[in-house]
């Protein structure tokens, strides 16, 4: 496909906002809006500087959506990531992200001719092709019909030995289903079978109880997937995988989906018939990465020490899609990220438009590979600067809550007043690095120092007569606690004691706008009360003296004559 011409890049003048003002552009990463408790780190934390933003003109400060449909992920329950937050931000439109790609690669067939799917074929010839996943309909974490169609496309492509490590799901179905499922299963790998594929299931388990744990609340359901579907081994063995469901229900009444115990299937000599060995091909098919990366870590990294995992086999290994852009984890997948073309980025660059962009080394990655829309290097180098101050080595981010958060602030404050720059973007990642590590206190710290570097910025911004926007990519220091999702008050263990959270969330962002340079009849629009991160383009745009592209999401800011 063509890009656009020359003439397609330029962007008309806005017709009541004039061009030549600096904007800083400033991202808080994992800074969302929930209840003001004890477990709302900015809530505790002072923070001047964003208080000042929330409680002046009504008009500047507004709540966007930052998960979910709003940044292309499938559902209201997908919380929302840095990296499809940063697409959003940066290519003002919403991409399809996790299961519409998949959909997509399967449907089109692209997923077999890409570099991930050539890396676990290598080992077709001699070694087995192994699938783990959730055995689901639910459009969570999977869906069954993928399922189906990548053992179809992989037999077709070759694949002459299959094995499916189930996990039962009736979470995101009804409790039960999973006896469904599993007859579907076994029916579709008999088909395989009648088709000369040696495919077999080869082990299960209930997602809660198996494999799927999340944030490293418990390393055991992960070894106990491990222990089944590596090692072969497990306390219940059978001989299919309905045998397994109706004899584990027969023997507990309390028996459901979520719960079921691993097991193994074994031949007639008694013999697990699927572990996974050196050769052999692996890919979790999950597309929803939060219960999927505990396991990814297992499997590929060579210094993990979460648990023994008595043998590691050398195995090509691809993630459905790559569950972690920062960790590079999987460092192979089957479904690539989305295609954006046509970013703001690009565009303002085309009409001119001088940036600098600078974070530090754990976050820079977001503040121009996934702004530019996974594209990697300057535009125009002579009209963008992009700077990475490098992240601390070898501590967990609480033990230096403050991170580069000065720093960054200090070098986007020098590019504002240098006059270089019509734009200075940059993204403090304190409140989500230091918020996933769950320790409430130094949470705080962290919104402390990411709040007096948007001071920093702003008092440079006042200076040169410029204007400001400040939002968030996703929520994360919001809510350091799981809570009840009908009360919002903490939900406690068997021991009374809360239970930290240490993920995103699904809570909107603020965005603010501001600045001396600010048009005094610039204010948020009324009829955008669902504007998401996608919207934040338009508006950026605007604020620099120029129209967005028609096909952009709207922009969130109008201009009312006083």
């Amino acid at each position: 496909m063509n890009g656009p011409s020359s003439n397609d890049w330029v962007l008309p003048a806005h017709p009541k906002l004039l061009k030549g003002k600096t904007l800083a552009v400033i991202v808080l990463d994992g800074w969302g809006e929930q209840v003001p408790d004890q477990y709302n780190a900015i809530h505790v934390a002072s923070t001047p500087t964003m208080d000042s933003l929330k409680e002046g003109a009504p008009e500047h400060w507004r709540l966007i959506r930052a998960h979910g449909p709003a940044v292309g992920l499938p559902s209201e329950d997908d919380m929302g990531n840095s990296e499809v937050g940063h697409n959003a931000l940066g290519a003002g439109r919403i991409f399809a992200q996790g299961a519409k790609l998949v959909d997509h690669a399967l449907e089109t067939g692209k997923i077999f001719e890409g570099a991930g799917f050539k890396y676990i074929q290598e080992c077709f010839s001699d070694g087995t092709l192994h699938l783990i996943g959730l055995l689901s309909d639910g459009g969570v974490h999977s869906r069954y019909d993928q399922l189906q169609a990548l053992m179809r496309g992989s037999a077709a492509h070759g694949a002459k030995r299959i094995r499916v490590h189930a996990l039962t799901d009736g979470r995101d179905v009804l409790d039960g289903s999973s006896f469904h499922f599993m007859e579907q299963l076994e029916k579709d790998l008999e088909e395989l079978r009648k088709q000369g594929v040696d495919a077999l299931l080869a082990s299960g388990g209930g997602r809660m109880y198996v494999t799927m744990d999340r944030y490293e609340n418990d390393w055991n359901v992960v070894k106990r997937g491990w222990d089944a579907q590596v090692l072969g081994e497990a306390p219940n063995k059978f001989k299919s995988g309905l045998e397994a469901l109706k004899h584990l229900k027969a023997a507990n009444p309390k028996f459901n989906d979520q719960y079921c115990p691993p097991f193994v299937i074994i031949d007639d000599s008694g013999k697990a018939v699927g572990p996974i060995l050196d050769g052999d091909a692996v890919v979790t098919f999950n597309f929803r990465a939060d219960r999927m990366i505990m396991l990814a870590k297992a499997l590929e990294y060579e210094d993990f020490d979460k648990f023994d995992r008595v043998r590691v086999p050398k195995i090509n290994y691809a993630g459905m899609l790559q569950y972690d852009g920062e960790l590079k984890l999987p460092s192979r997948y089957l479904v690539n990220p989305p295609e954006i073309d046509r970013t703001s980025g690009e565009y303002l660059v085309k009409n001119g438009v001088r940036t600098y962009a600078c974070s530090e080394t754990v976050k820079f990655g977001h503040v121009t590979f996934f702004w530019n829309g996974n594209r990697s290097g300057l535009f125009d180098e002579n009209l963008e600067c992009y700077y990475e101050i490098p992240s601390d080595q070898g501590i967990t981010f609480n033990e230096q809550p403050l991170m580069k958060a000065l720093e960054i602030g200090e070098k986007a404050r020098d590019a504002i007043l240098s006059g270089k720059y019509d734009q200075v973007r940059v993204n403090l990642p304190n409140g989500d690095m230091v918020g996933h590590t769950g320790d409430i206190k130094a949470t705080i710290i962290a919104c402390e120092a990411a709040d007096k570097a948007v001071k920093m910025i702003l008092d440079a911004i006042d200076q040169v007569g410029g204007i400001y926007l400040v939002t968030a990519d996703h929520g994360n220091a919001e809510d350091m606690v799981k809570r009840n999702p009908k009360t919002a008050q903490p939900l406690l263990d068997k021991n009374g004691n809360i239970q930290i959270l240490t993920s995103h969330t699904c809570w909107p962002v603020p965005i603010a706008i501001g600045g001396p340079g600010l048009s005094p009849g610039v204010r948020f629009r009324a009829d955008l009360p669902d504007g998401g991160l996608a919207n934040v383009a338009a508006t950026m745009m605007n604020l620099l003296g120029f129209e967005a592209p028609a096909d952009y999401e709207p922009s969130l800011i109008e201009v009312v004559e006083s």
